[in-house]
């Protein structure tokens, strides 16, 4: 009785929904994908904050020159935070704000370049290992462990200390960088991607064996095809949240040996190399650390939030909606 009187109600109820809603077409993936991501409120926070930073330190080189930037007026050396300058003036009477926005862009620059490198290697040998396997994974998977043994950091100190000023400044969109910064792009690359090779060739061991594979290989389709155009589209998921994590890792390397005064060389402000010239006036002029660490914090927070949800949102087991 109670499942006859209360069908007429749910009938009613569908009845009176806009045909629009009775025939919602699925969503697509991307919609699927963008519907987890928005969900998850500590990614979003973190994509408009990096969006921002980046509006902070790209879109205020509109409002301040390099030359100013790079302008020494020793009167006014180690002025707090002033209506002039709101991040106060470094030690040589610098405008610490406008320091700040061209250091950022060597920063960003750094750790987008870094793992533009990081992701080539790895996805290249990750992809090889796992497809042909056998003795070129082998010998492939041993040079991975090799790498993995070195310390990036030692090595990177290390090689910046031998190779940061041999390096003649690089003219790169109108502004002169210093060679270090060439040195330190490549070390951290060259260096950081045998995580992801070992995530690429994990990803193409599982799916190599699947049907879309078999039929690709049954209609005569070359390995290149298969690989770049059938495995690694399918991979991209893990591929995407590694590069985020990624810049995050190459700004913090950059900054922590520009901190010790071997990474990036002056002239070139990156908000590592600030902190290094802060480190006699922690106390006396705490806005020459607070405003660049300050900068590195919110940038690797963001990114990681970033990485933490578009994990969940490229999860195709996820039933987040």
């Amino acid at each position: 009785m109670a499942d006859s009187s209360s069908s007429p109600d749910a009938s009613a109820k569908i009845a009176i929904l806009p045909a629009d809603e009775l025939e919602t077409p699925p969503l697509s993936l991307g919609q699927l994908t963008w519907r987890r991501f928005r969900r998850h409120k500590m990614a979003m926070f973190g994509a408009v904050t990096l969006i921002l930073l980046f509006l902070y330190a790209f879109g205020g080189s509109l409002i301040f020159t390099e030359s100013f930037a790079n302008y020494t007026d020793t009167p006014l050396r180690l002025n707090p935070p002033s209506a002039a300058h709101p991040f106060g003036t470094d030690t040589i009477g610098r405008d610490v704000l406008a320091r700040t926005i061209y250091g950022g862009q060597i920063s960003l620059l750094i750790g987008l370049l870094a793992v533009l490198i990081e992701n080539l290697i790895g996805i290249l040998i990750g992809a090889v290992a796992g497809y042909y396997g056998g003795f070129i994974d082998s010998l492939l998977m041993r040079i991975t462990e090799a790498m993995l043994n070195i310390p990036e950091i030692f090595l990177l100190i290390v090689m910046a200390k031998f190779f940061g000023g041999e390096l003649p400044n690089v003219l790169f969109f109108g502004r002169e960088y210093s060679g270090s910064v060439v040195v330190i792009v490549l070390i951290i690359g060259l260096t950081s991607w045998m995580y992801l090779a070992r995530i690429v060739r994990a990803q193409f061991l599982s799916l190599k064996e699947n049907d879309f594979v078999m039929a690709a290989r049954a209609t005569g389709t070359s390995n290149f095809e298969i690989i770049f155009r059938h495995i690694l589209p399918n991979s991209m998921a893990p591929i995407v949240v590694s590069a985020t994590l990624g810049v995050a890792n190459a700004i913090l390397a950059e900054a922590y040996i520009s901190f010790l005064g071997l990474g990036v060389q002056p002239p070139t402000a990156t908000w590592g190399n600030m902190l290094d010239g802060a480190n006699n006036y922690l106390e006396s002029a705490p806005w020459l650390w607070f405003f660049p660490g300050l900068l590195i914090v919110l940038t690797v927070l963001s990114i990681n939030f970033l990485g933490d949800g578009l994990r969940d949102a490229l999860d195709p087991h996820s039933r987040t909606m």
